[in-house]
This record gives C-alpha cells, structure tokens and sequence, in this order.
C-alpha cells in the first residue's frame, strides 16, 4: 500500500468504519523522524517543497520532511511561507 521510502511502509493497517458506515482502511500515526537543521531555504518565485525536497534531500517525495520540519500539519501550509527551515538530508 505504501512506497518503499515511505514512513508509513511498516505501519499497522486496520480496518475501521466511519460516519456513513463504510469499511475504510486507516494508519496509526507514526512517530516523526529525528532531524537535524541544514539551513534556511529562501523560495523564488514557483519553487515548490517537492523541487526543495529533491534539491536538498534527493528525494522529491520527501516534501512531507520539510512540512514536518517547519510544524506544518500538512505540506499547503507552506504554500506562502518564503523562509523554509531544512533538515539535513538523511544516510
């Protein structure tokens, strides 16, 4: 279900019925990975965390790092932020 990279890829999934009464798969939350600061990124115009995440990480799927990093719940909290916090890219 999850991608190799992924956090999730270990995690338990259980099977769970919501508000309408459907059988929905759900994920524990897992715990947040132990990151150490690189520096601040100042965003251009059209630079997005997936481009940032590539440039500094590798990994263009690991934008979910940078939200983490910066206390943002979810990635499109970033969307207007100009000074990104980055972790250190991971060995």
């Amino acid at each position: 279900m999850f991608d190799k990279k992924s956090r999730y890829r270990n995690s338990e999934i259980y099977k769970v019925t919501d508000s309408r009464g459907r059988l929905v798969d759900v994920v524990c939350a897992v715990d947040k990975p132990i990151q150490s600061f690189l520096g601040y990124h100042r965003r251009k115009q059209g630079q997005r965390l997936d481009h940032l995440a590539f440039r500094y990480m590798k990994d263009a799927t690991g934008f979910w790092r940078l939200a983490e990093f910066n206390q943002a719940m979810m990635a499109e909290q970033l969307s207007e932020v100009q000074e990104i916090a980055v972790p250190a890219e991971r060995n």
